[in-house]
């Protein structure tokens, strides 16, 4: 997971190359916690992380959303008491890049950071 914190993400456009399944292979298992779900037809990353309370997870919710910001790639976020979901995938192709699995590491970290 640590190379993957290091990239940067990349300007998407609407024919960008989705992952493979080789590379999903590859990828997934640097990030266990996430689930590979997919909503409509569209693969995404998902995954639930637990607070003590509103305060921190609102907390988390900010740091990500700074990440996001910082590489131009956002997630869906929904923000509860004690709990935040974040969900990753590339809008404009429909499906799963490389900076998706990029975003989930730094999302992962920032997790760490908060602890």
């Amino acid at each position: 997971m640590s190379e993957l914190t290091e990239e940067k993400c990349v300007a998407c456009r609407a024919d960008a190359p989705v992952v493979t399944q080789d590379e999903v292979r590859e990828l997934k298992p640097q990030m266990p916690e996430w689930a590979l779900i997919d909503e409509d037809g569209i693969p995404k990353l998902d995954r639930l992380f637990k607070f003590r309370n509103f305060t921190q997870a609102l907390a988390f919710t900010a740091a990500v959303g700074d990440i996001a910001e910082s590489e131009g790639h956002h997630p869906r976020i929904v923000t509860e008491w004690g709990r935040v979901r974040v969900t990753w995938w590339t809008h404009k192709i429909r499906n799963l890049h490389r900076n998706d699995f990029i975003m989930a590491a730094k999302t992962d970290q920032a997790y760490g950071e908060a602890g």
